[in-house]
């Protein structure tokens, strides 16, 4: 490439248009809300807002796992938060997640609500809160602490990174997809040492490590996730696969996956939950379209 050709960044930059891009309509430099909306409220302590993004699936698949192991205080509502639409920037969902990013989560439990965002700190609350899912002895803890927190710094390389040059940017360019395509496999050899190791991330139990992990690395395993399998060679990792698998065959993991899904195939989808029975009678054919 020519000088001619390469960009020349501003002395200071300015927000002119939108970059392009199948986000590009919802991105901006500022935060706060767009609009005014108040968010519903269901009849559960915890109330849940958000999309089967992974990073959506890991609460929903840790609050299923929770009612699975008999933790009936896990009960809760699901309720959609369409991102393309700009759901993320209403009022509401702004007091919860001054972020505005999904999930995000109310617990009317405690004497007075307590706001959670942040897939990574809703996890360590809740499974402090149950006590399950995160072993109690303190190198346990730690290890698996190590893990959870090396997925929140990990998974924007291969997200943000890799999958948007790769599958939503505007144009293809070599640079930046060779680069987090590097980054990403790099990642996934990390996993395939440790967990050649160990049957779980953290060791013999299975974790909220392993559910953080998974909603985004098991995504790509399984060919999930920016339709990359093939790319990126993901079949090599085979202790992945092995780990990947495992956690698929869950019946709480495979719940998990549905609550909040609008996309895919119909039978994979459950628009918002409300009671375990919407897994069987789905409340979009309840509420029609959304």
């Amino acid at each position: 490439m020519s000088d001619d050709n390469q960009y020349q960044p501003p002395k200071v930059w300015q927000w002119q248009s939108e970059s392009g891009g199948q986000f590009a309509s919802i991105n901006r430099p500022i935060a706060g809300p767009t609009h005014a909306k108040t968010l519903p409220v269901g009849k559960h302590p915890l109330q849940l807002y958000s999309l089967a993004t992974p990073n959506g699936v890991k609460v929903n698949i840790l609050l299923e796992e929770l009612l699975a192991a008999g933790h009936a205080g896990a009960e809760y509502d699901a309720w959609l938060i369409k991102i393309g639409d700009g759901d993320q920037f209403g009022s509401g969902f702004v007091e919860i997640n001054p972020n505005s990013k999904i999930p995000a989560l109310m617990d009317y439990s405690t004497e007075t609500p307590t706001r959670l965002f942040e897939s990574g700190s809703i996890l360590l609350y809740l499974a402090e809160k149950f006590g399950a899912f995160l072993p109690k002895d303190l190198k346990g803890r730690t290890e698996t602490l190590n893990w959870l927190f090396w997925q929140m710094g990990a998974a924007p390389y291969l997200g943000g990174g890799f999958g948007h040059f790769y599958a939503y940017a505007p144009e293809k360019w070599e640079y930046p997809i060779d680069r987090f395509a590097m980054e990403t496999k790099r990642q996934l050899d990390v996993l395939d040492r440790a967990l050649a190791e160990t049957t779980y991330i953290a060791g013999d139990d299975y974790t909220i490590a392993d559910i953080a992990i998974y909603a985004w690395y098991g995504a790509l395993a399984e060919g999930r996730l920016y339709d990359a399998g093939e790319f990126l060679s993901v079949h090599e990792y085979k202790n992945v696969q092995r780990w990947a698998a495992s956690i698929a065959e869950r019946p709480a993991v495979q719940r998990g996956r549905m609550v909040n899904r609008t996309f895919g195939e119909p039978a994979e989808q459950l628009h918002e939950r409300h009671d375990a029975s919407d897994f069987e009678t789905r409340t979009q054919d309840k509420l029609g379209e959304v």
